[in-house]
């Protein structure tokens, strides 16, 4: 992929999420029940008129070319699609909708969709237009406010564990299966010639976040309790952050970088040995080392290593939404049922590496044929999603800003806990 990455895109747009000053009804959701009845089916009819279609770049920028069996099929539909920059996108879109100028179907993002979960904002998903069991469970849930779902996932996206095979083999060790072996396993990557066993910026904030909500769930901790209230200042939480912080104290981690940035280039050239990040690296090694093949004989994936409670991660990627004012609602959900089909989530993994959000896709030889996926495939089987509520990016921002500090020793992990835990309460839910 000739883009930075996909994750490095979607911080810029999740980044954007956290203002609601817009008037969204998720800044305070919408009691209105309507949305809790059925919603009538989308027939199988040709569909027709216009569709005006919003998404950010990078995985929709092959969109047009994906859907062209769809235009076809149907050939009275025109579809207008509109790409936005990253940095933009929800800003756009949010004054958009605030300005009833919003588009027929628009992308979100399910680890940043929150804010846009409400029946004056998004249409529900009609009865039967998907097979909610056919995707990945925790993508689906993404979607969903009571009982409602609102999105309907595209493509997904997870965290394993990326590391240097080749050094791991002149090591004599095998990928850590659980947190007290992960440290074991990275101090002998450096003792077979890495710089550091792991590349880890810790200066992403927001994400920084997202990770350590990743080891609270591996401890057996919850980010929210059942009736809603947030529950970070818990044991589970300590856990998590004295977990991180053992990656730097140890020493096979550096506080000062990498940078997000410089991930591959420190990989490939043995500055570091391993990155707990996402599947889009796997295409991108062989361009960082400037040489085909690379990645094949140095590169090796694993699950996330095992928590207390397992080895859970988090699931993202992309939605679709149809808009609540859409001049076109029928046509709309066609398109997205046609892009919720396997055959189609493949085509977008041959033109962009997009991996499916379809469990059945991943059979497909073009993906089954790529063993470091495999990793990855296992992962995403074990994910849970963000809390859909309009202040977590907020919360996940602070609890970055406070994992740093543990891990620069400037803060106990106790402290951090109890004060990410008061200003999540400060901030509430804004669920209403």
């Amino acid at each position: 992929m000739s883009n930075l990455s996909r994750r490095g895109a979607l911080r810029l747009t999740a980044c954007i999420a956290l203002s609601c000053t817009l008037s969204l009804a998720s800044c305070g959701r919408s009691d209105d029940t309507a949305a809790t009845g059925t919603v009538k089916p989308i027939d199988a009819s040709p569909a027709t008129g216009t569709i005006n279609v919003w998404a950010a770049q990078g995985d929709a920028d092959v969109l047009d070319k994906v859907i062209a069996p769809f235009k076809a099929a149907n050939p009275d539909i025109t579809v207008k699609l509109t790409l936005i920059p990253n940095a933009e996108y929800y800003t756009k879109l949010q004054s958009a909708i605030a300005a009833g100028k919003g588009p027929d179907v628009a992308q979100l993002f399910p680890e940043s969709q929150a804010q846009f979960l409400d029946p004056s904002i998004l249409q529900p998903v009609p009865d039967g237009l998907v097979d909610p069991g056919a995707f990945f469970k925790s993508l689906w849930e993404a979607g969903m406010v009571k009982g409602v779902a609102y999105t309907v996932p595209w493509y997904a996206y997870t965290y394993a564990l990326v590391y240097r095979s080749d050094l791991a083999e002149k090591a004599g060790v095998k990928a850590p299966a659980s947190w007290d072996e992960m440290v074991p396993f990275l101090k002998a990557l450096q003792g077979a010639g890495a710089g550091r066993g792991l590349g880890a910026d810790i200066g992403w904030d927001i994400f920084n976040g997202q990770d350590v909500a990743m080891y609270a769930w591996q401890a057996g901790g919850s980010l929210l309790s059942s009736d809603g209230k947030w529950t970070l200042d818990t044991p589970e939480m300590v856990e998590a952050l004295k977990f991180n912080a053992s990656f730097f104290t140890s020493g096979v981690a550096d506080t000062s970088g990498p940078t997000f940035l410089d991930a591959q280039p420190y990989f490939v050239a043995g500055k570091t040995a391993s990155m707990i990040t996402g599947p889009w690296v796997v295409g991108q090694l062989d361009t960082a080392a400037k040489k085909t093949g690379w990645t094949a004989s140095h590169v090796a994936t694993a699950p996330l290593p095992a928590g207390p409670s397992g080895s859970v991660s988090f699931s993202a990627g992309g939605s679709w939404g149809v808009l609540a004012g859409s001049g076109n609602t029928s046509a709309s959900w066609k398109l997205i049922r046609y892009i919720s089909q396997p055959s189609t989530q493949v085509a977008q993994y041959k033109a962009y590496s997009s991996l499916p959000a379809v469990v059945s896709a991943w059979d497909d030889p073009a993906i089954k044929g790529q063993p470091l996926l495999e990793a990855f495939l296992t992962q995403l089987k074990n994910t849970r999603t963000f809390p859909q509520v309009s202040t977590w990016q907020q919360v996940a921002t602070r609890l970055g800003k406070e994992m740093e500090a543990v891990a620069k020793g400037k803060q106990t992990a106790e402290k951090a806990a109890a004060s990410v835990q008061a200003y999540a309460e400060s901030l509430g839910t804004g669920t209403g």
